[in-house]
């Protein structure tokens, strides 16, 4: 091994071998107290003890310099402008650290550092008029809101997702299945050129990886760890955005999806998410109240949108009356507050609702109420 390779380097290698995948590569960074450069140096038999680490790819890992150009890579990240951003540098996006196997390094092209909360818009790529228009329309509206709106850069639903967020001069982050030197769909190859200037492309992958039936979920994955929140809009029952949604689960990121006519495929997607939990969403509005965001005073804003979570605490002289019931954890129903506090029902129920919203009061099966 080349002694000037250092952390980075290595990490840069061990990212971009074959045969070693994010679950592995998270075991032999245990096994190796976190030393990427021990890894590479590891012996044969030392990597056989690491759980999962078959022969084939102990043997990579022994002999990576005939599986992973390390100069050759580095050369080509200088030509096109490409930066690899490993876990502990501070432009690494955040919340994707928070997520189950993030990957211990990202490529990046384009000035654009995640700044601000993320959206994910995902879809089908046979998507219809419809789909098309209402995600330029959620997308243009939640970037003009201040968010970065995260996509996959596949044809249909991901093309309008980046596309409304560039229309509105707001930013957008495409997440590759591939490696950043394979412009995939090729016909996307403008919207790349726009989305590098204005935003930015990642990939886990390195140069020369293809796309295929293995890094299409492994893409999914990061683009619902990057965000807050995931928008389906249009999707068949067994979609790929269905992976991205079953990540968003896991991962617990807020999922939410759009309605279509229940008489096309490419709606049975999202009436399955509903069915199963997911929030149904109509409006940008109802984004962000399932975000917890507020929307500025102003008609145009391209600011990071400012959290509704700093009021929660705030009640009105009403609200806080209700609250004083529960006090010592009593459970009532409204008909109960309604009487002792002499009010009509109809009220008590709306404050009810505001404290619920805010979080202050949970609902129980029963109908009654307790403090949260």
């Amino acid at each position: 091994m080349p002694p000037s390779l250092n952390p980075r380097q290595a990490l840069l290698v061990l990212n971009g071998l074959p045969h070693v995948g994010p679950i592995m590569l998270r075991r032999l960074m245990d096994a190796f107290d976190r030393d990427p450069v021990a890894v590479l140096c590891g012996k044969h038999a030392q990597l056989l003890e690491v759980k999962g680490v078959g022969p084939k790819a102990a043997d990579v890992l022994v002999h990576w310099s005939d599986h992973f150009n390390l100069a050759s890579e580095v050369a080509q990240m200088r030509r096109t402008g490409t930066r690899f951003f490993i876990q502990q540098d501070e432009k690494y996006p955040k919340l994707l650290l928070e997520a189950y196997d993030p990957p211990i390094g990202l490529y990046w092209q384009g000035d654009y550092i995640v700044d601000r909360p993320c959206v994910a818009i995902v879809g089908t790529r046979r998507s219809t008029l419809y789909g098309r228009r209402v995600t330029k329309q959620f997308a243009s509206e939640l970037a003009r809101l201040g968010f970065c709106i995260v996509s996959g850069m596949a044809s249909g639903t991901d093309t309008a997702a980046h596309q409304g967020a560039l229309q509105a001069g707001g930013k957008t982050v495409a997440v590759f299945g591939c490696g950043l030197d394979t412009i995939y769909p090729p016909e996307n190859k403008e919207l790349y050129h726009q989305i590098v200037a204005a935003g930015a492309v990642a990939s886990e992958f390195p140069f020369g990886r293809r796309a295929d039936r293995q890094t299409f979920p492994m893409r999914n994955r990061l683009v619902a760890g990057m965000c807050q929140g995931v928008v389906v809009i249009e999707s068949d029952a067994a979609g790929g955005s269905m992976i991205t949604a079953r990540f968003a689960g896991e991962q617990g990121r807020t999922l939410m999806a759009v309605p279509g006519r229940i008489d096309q495929a490419s709606s049975a997607g999202c009436h399955q998410l509903i069915r199963d939990g997911a929030i149904l969403v109509t409006s940008v509005d109802d984004i962000l109240e399932e975000l917890r965001y507020a929307r500025p005073q102003e008609s145009h804003s391209l600011n990071p949108p400012t959290e509704t979570e700093p009021s929660i605490g705030i009640l009105s002289d009403a609200e806080q009356a209700v609250m004083d019931c529960f006090t010592g954890g009593e459970v009532a129903s409204p008909d109960a507050l309604a009487e002792r506090m002499a009010r009509p029902v109809a009220e008590i129920a709306a404050l009810l609702m505001a404290l619920e919203l805010k979080r202050r009061i949970v609902k129980r099966a029963d109908g009654r109420f307790e403090a949260n």
